[in-house]
C-alpha cells in the first residue's frame, strides 16, 4: 500500500511540474489518512486539480484544525475593476478576490458590534435608519426589516444575474452618491420576506448602518476586531468610487487565511480561546437559512446545501463569490474546503466547484 501511495504522489508531484504549477501536501499521505482521508483517493483528487483545464487558481483542505493539503496553480485572473484578464502564478502568499463572499464577512462583522450591543435589532424597519429615505416609504417598503436585507428577502426589484453587464444593478452601488435611495427607491416587487432575490444593495445598507453604528469604517473595523485577532494581516478591502469599501465584493484575501474564517465559524466564534464572533450570532447563522428556490439555502449572508460523505448527506455552510470562489464548512465533518477560481460571470464554474467539493467529501473515510 505505501509503495502504492508513493507511485500516485510521485506521478503527482511530475504532473504539477508540467501544470504550471501546482503546489501540493498530496506527499504527505500519513497527514491525510490521520485527518480521515483515503490518502489514495485524496491524491488523485489533488492530480486531477492539477490538470484540469478549468480555470482554478488555489485550493486548500483544512480538517480538525490542521492543513490537510493546499495547491496552487497558474491562470487567468482579473480584478473587479479590471476589463481584461491577465496570467498570474498563484501560491500561499498571493491575495484573491472573493467577490461575494464579503457579504459572509460582513456578516461575520454586524455579529461582533452586536455582541458588543451597539447594532439595531434585526427587527427594525430599515426606513427607521436612513430618515432620508422616509419618502421612500409606502407601498409596503415600511415594512422592510434588517433581517430582510441579511436574508434577501426585501421584496425590493433588483437584477444581479449573470451575465455581469451594464444592466445589473449592482453596477449603480460603485458609483451612486446614496447608495440607500439607489436601493430603497427600487419598485417593490413582493411582500417583504416572501421572495428571494439575490441583492448586494441590502449588503451595502448594512455596512453603512455598520459604520455609523461603530463608529469606523468597515475596513478599520474588520482589521481590529476579526482579521488582527485571527493573525490575518495581509488582505485588501477594495472602495468603490466613492470611497466606500465594497462590502459586498471588494475583499481579497489569501486562501489559508479565507479557511482560518471558516475554521471560526466551525469553533462556534472561537479563536485561540478568545470569542472574537458571539456564538449566538453564528448558530441564528448556521440555523436559519431558508430555500432559496434553486436547491440552496440562504440566510445571513451566507449560503447553505448538502454533500455526500460517509454514508450520509451532510449539511455545508458557505461563501461563494463569482468566479468560482467558495468557502465551504461542514460542521458534521469539522471540515474547511477554500476554492479560488477567475472563471468571472461563468455560470459553468459552479459545477465544477461542487464537484471538486463532492470528490473531496468522497475521499473521507471516518
Amino acid at each position: 500500500m505505501r509503495s502504492f501511495l508513493a507511485f500516485l504522489c510521485l506521478a503527482f508531484h511530475l504532473c504539477a511540474q508540467g501544470a504550471q504549477p501546482a503546489v501540493a501536501s498530496c506527499a504527505d499521505a500519513a497527514r491525510a489518512q490521520a485527518a480521515g482521508f483515503d490518502a489514495a483517493l485524496l491524491c488523485a483528487t489533488l492530480a486531477d486539480f492539477a490538470t484540469t483545464e478549468t480555470n482554478f487558481h488555489a485550493l486548500v483542505i483544512e480538517r480538525h484544525g490542521t492543513v490537510v493539503a493546499q495547491a496552487y496553480r497558474r491562470g487567468k485572473d482579473a480584478s473587479i475593476y479590471s476589463l481584461l484578464p491577465w496570467r498570474t502564478s498563484f501560491d500561499a502568499s498571493r491575495l484573491h478576490d472573493v467577490r461575494s463572499i464579503s457579504k459572509s464577512v460582513t456578516s461575520l462583522l454586524w455579529g461582533i458590534a452586536d455582541g458588543a450591543g451597539k447594532m439595531p435589532a434585526l427587527s427594525t424597519p430599515v426606513l427607521d435608519l436612513f430618515p432620508a429615505q422616509r419618502q421612500a416609504g409606502g407601498a409596503g417598503r415600511e415594512a422592510i426589516t434588517l433581517a430582510h436585507l441579511f436574508n434577501m428577502r426585501s421584496g425590493l426589484a433588483w437584477n444581479e444575474h449573470m451575465p455581469y453587464t451594464f444592466g445589473n444593478d449592482e453596477f449603480g452601488l460603485y458609483w451612486h452618491t446614496s447608495q440607500e435611495r439607489y436601493v430603497l427607491e427600487r419598485p417593490l416587487i413582493a411582500a417583504p420576506g416572501t421572495l428571494f432575490n439575490y441583492n448586494g444593495g441590502g449588503t451595502a445598507l448594512l455596512a453603512r448602518v455598520l459604520a455609523d453604528r461603530t463608529g469606523m469604517s468597515l475596513r478599520d473595523y474588520a482589521r481590529s476586531e476579526l482579521f488582527e485577532p485571527l493573525g490575518i494581516t495581509e488582505w485588501e478591502w477594495l472602495n468603490d468610487m466613492r470611497g466606500r469599501p465594497l462590502a459586498f465584493a471588494g475583499l481579497r484575501l489569501r486562501p489559508l487565511d479565507l479557511a482560518k474564517l471558516g475554521r471560526l465559524v466551525l469553533q462556534h466564534g472561537q479563536w485561540q480561546g478568545r470569542q472574537i464572533v458571539p456564538a449566538a450570532w453564528i448558530e441564528r447563522t448556521l440555523q436559519s437559512p431558508t430555500p432559496t428556490g434553486d436547491g440552496l439555502d440562504y440566510g445571513y449572508q451566507w449560503w447553505a446545501g448538502s454533500v455526500d460523505a460517509l454514508g450520509a448527506s451532510r449539511r455545508w455552510h458557505g461563501g461563494i463569490g463569482n468566479g468560482g470562489q467558495r468557502l465551504f464548512i461542514v460542521p458534521a465533518l469539522d471540515l474547511v474546503v477554500v476554492i479560488t477560481a477567475g472563471d468571472y460571470n461563468q455560470y459553468a464554474i459552479g459545477a465544477s466547484d461542487r464537484e471538486l467539493f463532492g470528490k473531496i467529501a468522497a475521499g473521507l473515510r471516518e
